[in-house]
């Protein structure tokens, strides 16, 4: 799973990449509101750990300009401003949960295993479907009409997204942040290798979707 945290402290927002990762989780840092409302506008984390004091822009201007584009990754509050009130206007405006700070680390965990629970909020399939293949999540397995086969984590990230969206055309962009992340180390033709691997992958399972190239955009899965 890949966090983000949106904390203007850099010693601290470097803490705590540290120990979510030493938690097993994926990390992201960013320093002001206009970064993070870049960041989260690619879609690329499973959760968000957002200050509200920031610069640029606001905690609160940057939850409440997401939830208004309609993306719903939860958000975990972690700020100074501990006054019902100020609680009050966080969940208002659509956050998932909120944390004073000082505050435990190991109450963090618990609140992010805690809304990793919440079925409303917190996508967790198993299994996608799509035409006449089908994908197991948690064994990396594409089933098609001939055979299945297991796939690579990069590949498996790749039929992911488009199973998720068949029908849409997804920017190379957004490809590259969901499955390298937005500050990925990746060269723009890996995408187009991997593409390939895809498109080799519907064939060899008897697939007949087609992976269609949208010049200068992308691509789509055609079912």
């Amino acid at each position: 799973m890949r966090i983000l945290i949106v904390e203007d402290d850099k010693k601290l927002c470097e803490l705590l990449s540290m120990q979510l990762k030493s938690a097993g989780y994926e990390t992201d840092c960013c320093y002001d509101g206009e970064d993070a409302l870049f960041y989260i506008m690619e879609q690329a984390h499973d959760m968000i750990l957002l200050d509200r004091m920031l610069p640029v822009m606001d905690g609160l201007a940057v939850l409440k300009k997401m939830r208004a584009e309609n993306i719903m990754t939860p958000v975990i509050f972690l700020t100074a401003l501990g006054q019902l009130q100020d609680k009050i206007n966080g969940l208002d405006a659509g956050a998932d949960d909120y944390l004073v700070k000082p505050f435990e680390f190991e109450e963090l965990l618990a609140r992010i295993r805690c809304l990793k629970r919440r079925p409303a909020k917190w996508k967790d399939t198993s299994i996608l479907n799509a035409g006449d293949i089908s994908l197991s999540l948690a064994e990396s397995i594409l089933t098609g009409p001939d055979l299945s086969l297991t796939l690579s984590k990069r590949e498996c990230s790749l039929f992911e997204v488009f199973l998720s969206n068949p029908g849409q055309t997804l920017p190379r962009s957004v490809l590259l942040s969901k499955v390298w992340g937005p500050d990925g180390d990746v060269e723009d033709g890996n995408l187009d290798n991997y593409i390939f691997f895809v498109r080799r992958r519907l064939k060899s399972v008897g697939s007949k979707l087609a992976l269609t190239t949208i010049r200068g955009v992308g691509y789509r899965l055609d079912v």
